[in-house]
């Protein structure tokens, strides 16, 4: 009976499990939700963006370069 069961159950884990991963692919409309500021790692905190460019730095070995450059409709 304890076996029956330990499989019923194991049934149960690998069926949630299973159906737990999908991809939802992510509208046209939401892409902009996404790029946001506040999706960004730190967010608008300038603490955080200063630690994550002393690792960018510290790893690339150069310093400056960081600010995005041109204009118009942003399609780069």
């Amino acid at each position: 009976m304890k076996q029956a069961m330990k499989i019923k159950l194991l049934l149960i884990v690998c069926c949630f499990t299973c159906s737990a991963c999908s991809i939802v692919p992510v509208k046209s409309w939401q892409k902009a939700t996404l790029a946001g500021e506040t999706m960004r790692f730190g967010g608008p905190n300038p603490m955080i963006k200063k630690f994550d460019e002393h690792i960018y730095t510290s790893k690339e070995g150069t310093k400056g370069g960081g600010g995005v450059s041109g204009g118009g409709c942003g399609c780069n």
